[in-house]
């Protein structure tokens, strides 16, 4: 089979090659591994242990083979498409251009759902940081966040960036010294089990606790900048995602060990109140503070990137042209920015931590199955653009296996209600296109 290369894609992202190629292992693995360790990971261990208790490492060993099936399809159609978007990318050059932007439509709205499912946990603990649990001055909380996350991102992107930089520290500090502190203290009886759950329910907490796994699809879309694709990106993604899969595992028996059976009791702040345990009402405190600005930083993060998708979209007439404007002096998106951060409010208020989790994790799985079928499709044509590729090894085995075990965990975690949410934005995805084709644009 004679091999070929991805075709040039339309708009900015023909301009590709213009792009610097600095992006190395270390680099990409870094930015894999700061996208993906947010927010969730200081909330979800009382939630998977609220539906399995000592059983919950279960849930986390289905994500990381989830994950591990996924970083291969990722990794093989990365180093097969070096061009900048992500899955948008690896989807399109595989399927066309619609499936593509339907890809980039599903990308954004995982993207923003879990903006709001982040905003509202930031001020459910930023609330008990204060001493209230006020529902209204929760609901101002998430207000101020994601109006000030909107607010520096309009200003400038460099305040922006920043921020997000001070976020990795913050969230690695507290989590790494809970981890090696809190292993001395851990209780052996606390992580046994006396039967094991059934696979219903250990899919169902897969369902919700994929969502601290999630993060590559988004960091993999500065692609058109990395050196070497064909070599790096595998090599980052595999390095990444094992360091994240051992963080999280460790995290989830140390809390587990100093908790017990009274993990699922908070679903604010678990692991403040495991550390609590072991130094006291201090340890709580620098947990929380911890918590809290590695929230905001996700914020910053997400309002920074996710905005960039509606104005893409608006530039090329997916969207309402408003979108594309810039701001006069900040030279930034603040229109695409605003819609975002709006959004993403009336998400947060409107919905729990854990229906937003369904809606972010359906969608984002959903990109992870184009993916999968994406690198199948891409290697069955040889397409190819910088060196040797990653190739998969059993054929299709690895593609289908990780469609068939994503479409388990939709089934026993998604309800009609998410599922006609999404099927209605993917119908506008598609509606939306068909027009702009129709009017020759």
């Amino acid at each position: 089979m004679s091999s070929v290369s991805g075709p040039p894609r339309p708009g900015a992202r023909a301009h590709d090659e213009l792009l610097s190629r600095e992006l190395g292992v270390r680099q990409l693995a870094a930015v894999i591994f700061n996208y993906t360790v947010g927010s969730g990971i200081f909330v979800l261990p009382a939630v998977v242990a609220a539906q399995l208790g000592a059983a919950a490492i279960l849930a986390y060993l289905v994500c990381a083979f989830i994950m591990a099936l996924s970083v291969l399809c990722f990794a093989e159609a990365g180093s097969r498409v070096s061009a900048s978007g992500g899955p948008y990318a690896y989807v399109e050059t595989a399927f066309g251009p619609l499936l593509g932007f339907v890809a980039g439509v599903l990308n954004l709205l995982s993207a923003v759902a879990a903006a709001a499912a982040v905003a509202s946990v930031f001020a459910a603990s930023a609330a008990a940081l204060i001493g209230t649990s006020s529902v209204v001055v929760q609901a101002l909380l998430m207000a101020t966040v994601l109006v000030a996350a909107g607010t520096i991102n309009v200003r400038s992107v460099g305040g922006g960036a920043r921020l997000v930089e001070i976020a990795v520290v913050a969230k690695l500090v507290p989590l790494v010294l809970f981890v090696l502190v809190g292993a001395a203290f851990v209780r052996g009886d606390y992580l046994s089990w006396d039967t094991s759950p059934q696979l219903l329910p250990v899919l169902s907490s897969t369902g919700l606790l994929i969502f601290a796994f999630l993060g590559i699809e988004g960091a993999l879309q500065p692609s058109g900048e990395v050196h070497a694709p064909s070599r790096t990106v595998p090599r980052a993604v595999f390095l990444a995602m094992g360091g994240v899969v051992a963080l999280y595992i460790s995290i989830q028996i140390v809390a587990q060990g100093l908790l017990g059976p009274a993990l699922p009791n908070d679903r604010v702040a678990p692991l403040a109140e495991a550390a609590a345990t072991i130094v006291g009402p201090p340890g709580r405190t620098f947990l929380l503070i911890g918590a809290t600005v590695s929230m905001f930083g996700f914020l910053c993060g997400t309002v920074l990137t996710g905005p960039r998708s509606l104005f893409a979209f608006a530039k090329n007439r997916l969207a309402p042209r408003q979108l594309a404007a810039v701001h006069p002096s900040r030279r930034t998106p603040h229109i695409a920015i605003g819609t975002y951060v709006a959004i993403a409010l009336g998400l947060a208020l409107s919905g729990s931590f854990e229906d937003l989790l369904i809606l972010t994790n359906f969608s984002g799985l959903l990109v992870y199955i184009g993916v999968a079928l994406a690198a199948w499709e891409l290697r069955r044509r040889d397409v190819r653009s910088h060196g040797e590729p990653f190739v998969v090894p059993g054929g299709p085995l690895v593609p289908v296996l990780t469609c068939l075990i994503i479409i388990g965990v939709i089934v026993a975690t998604v309800s009609l209600i998410e599922v006609a949410a999404v099927g209605g934005v993917i119908a506008l995805a598609v509606a939306g296109y068909l027009v702009r084709v129709n009017r020759g644009d």
